[in-house]
């Protein structure tokens, strides 16, 4: 789970991710254990940075069971089972602001 979740953040960090953060969802959220939450300054490198978490994930043969929002990449989910990333358009980020829905998760910044 630890591998899959470093290698999750040196995907997005590798196509300049901003404010990368682990929140651990244990008990918080009955979906999933770990949400990754990130951003990019544009819907170019939001779809860059999923587009990468994808190949890597997969060239380790890691499965994608669900993923969400990609056409209009202001904010893109993607469900690999016990980890839920969030990739959003910095302005869309802020609007919905997840880290702080669930303030009382334990998080740590990548």
């Amino acid at each position: 789970l630890h591998r899959k979740i470093d290698l999750i953040c040196e995907s997005a960090y590798e196509k300049k991710a901003d404010e990368i953060v682990v929140m651990e969802m244990n008990g918080k959220f009955s979906l999933c254990d770990f949400f990754i939450v990130m951003s990019a300054p544009s819907l170019v490198r939001v779809k860059a940075i999923v587009d990468h978490i994808e190949s890597s994930l997969e060239k380790a043969g890691l499965r994608l069971f669900h993923r969400e929002g990609v056409k209009e990449a202001l904010w893109v989910l993607l469900d690999y089972g016990e980890i839920i990333v969030h990739v959003f358009y910095h302005e869309t980020r802020q609007f919905y602001s997840l880290e702080t829905l669930w303030g009382d998760a334990p998080r740590r910044k990548y």
